[in-house]
């Protein structure tokens, strides 16, 4: 006998001005930026806690510094 297991499918809703799509949300953890940059917005604030918590391990660099170079003096014929 084969066994079928079935995972639940959790959905969020994407929203683009007046326009509203459901994709998985696995699918939109891996791919938020892309959505985002599309200019899609999620409707639940679930999804946002999300995207605070991948925010928090954000490492600040601090600036190197510049060398500067010495201009050579060319003569000009």
């Amino acid at each position: 006998m084969v066994q079928i297991i079935q995972q639940k499918v959790t959905k969020i809703q994407l929203q683009k001005g007046t326009r509203i799509i459901e994709r998985n949300i696995t699918d939109y953890k891996t791919n938020i930026k892309v959505w985002e940059f599309r200019g899609f917005k999620p409707v639940q604030d679930v999804v946002k806690e999300v995207k605070e918590v991948q925010q928090e391990n954000v490492v600040e660099l601090k600036p190197q510094k510049q060398k500067t170079k010495k201009k050579k003096d060319e003569q000009i014929n």
